[in-house]
């Protein structure tokens, strides 16, 4: 059973959870929770809007960022997350956008979260 700290919204087609470290953090809810309330209504709606469709191809909203890593868009704001099995989509960290390009530190940190999580879970160590 999925403690209901890590859902930020459970769709018809996917659950999108927060990621936790191993000290039970997490940068990207701490991120959205100093959000403006406005701010993060929008991101609230599309977490939604992600998580109850099959397929989104608004790249504007959600788009592939290479790695099997994703970003979602509420401007200003990223949340990159990837997708795991059991129709999970795993939110690792967010940045404000400053610029064109993704900062490679981000990119790189949501790699090592995705690795971290997915030996956590085949070690079954990540949901105690």
């Amino acid at each position: 059973m999925i403690n209901v700290d890590f859902i930020a919204f459970e769709g018809e087609e996917f659950t999108l959870e927060w990621y936790y470290d191993p000290r039970g953090r997490s940068k990207a809810l701490e991120y959205f929770k100093d959000l403006p309330i406005e701010q993060q209504k929008k991101t609230l709606n599309l977490f939604r809007l992600i998580g109850n469709r099959r397929t989104l191809f608004n790249e504007e909203k959600f788009r592939n960022e290479g790695d099997q890593i994703f970003a979602i868009k509420p401007a200003p704001d990223r949340f990159l997350c990837f997708f795991y099995k059991g129709a999970k989509i795993i939110i690792t960290n967010a940045y404000h956008k400053k610029s064109d390009k993704m900062p490679p530190k981000e990119k790189d940190l949501a790699l090592k979260i995705k690795d971290d999580y997915t030996q956590r879970c085949k070690k079954g160590s990540y949901y105690e």
